[in-house]
């Protein structure tokens, strides 16, 4: 793998392209299974790259899987036990052993419904593109350690949520600052 520089390989069985960046010791794959959304790995990379960057995170292996409502459910069902679709799950692949003070690698796997933010985007007036885009800054704040499980955390994640869009020179989530676990048919963690 060269550093600094994308690579291409072919994802399993979909044809679909999964995207891989390096650069410096952050490692970002993008891997689309939707039709809904058309969004552009690189966009997406970027986004993902910036907050991490915003959150003090200076080494990462983060994937993001992109997948409709069947597949986010099937996954919500095997992880959680809760077999309806949700907006985002957070798979924290991080060795707490590695982390003192943040300075080990940040691991982890975001799996995003596509199919979920198309509805939502309807729901709260939004568009797809920008709640996606939320749900992805929502599972990124959950690999650096924020929780939405209780009153309290919710509304500091909720917070961080807007500041972090805002500073990505994204609109903030059009949600009520408190905010309810749920955004898209289950909480995702």
């Amino acid at each position: 793998m060269t550093r600094g520089k994308e690579r291409q390989r072919s994802a399993p069985s979909a044809g679909r392209k999964a995207v891989a960046a390096v650069t410096d010791t952050v490692v970002i794959e993008v891997v689309d299974r939707q039709r809904r959304v058309k969004l552009g790995s690189g966009w997406l990379e970027r986004l993902i790259r910036k907050a991490l960057r915003a959150e003090k995170v200076t080494a990462a292996e983060v994937s993001v899987l992109l997948c409709d409502d069947r597949r986010i459910a099937r996954l919500h069902d095997e992880w959680m036990g809760d077999p309806t679709p949700t907006d985002v799950i957070t798979f924290d692949l991080s060795d707490p052993a590695e982390m003192p003070g943040g300075d080990g690698v940040l691991r982890g796997d975001l799996v995003v419904s596509t199919e979920t933010a198309v509805r939502m985007a309807k729901e709260v007036g939004s568009t797809p593109r920008l709640e996606t885009a939320y749900y992805v800054i929502h599972g990124i704040l959950h690999l650096t350690g924020h929780d939405d499980l209780s009153p309290g955390p919710r509304r500091r994640m909720r917070r961080r949520e807007r500041t972090l869009m805002g500073a990505l020179g994204l609109p903030a989530p059009p949600r009520p600052a408190g905010g309810s676990k749920a955004r898209g048919g289950g909480g995702g963690r």
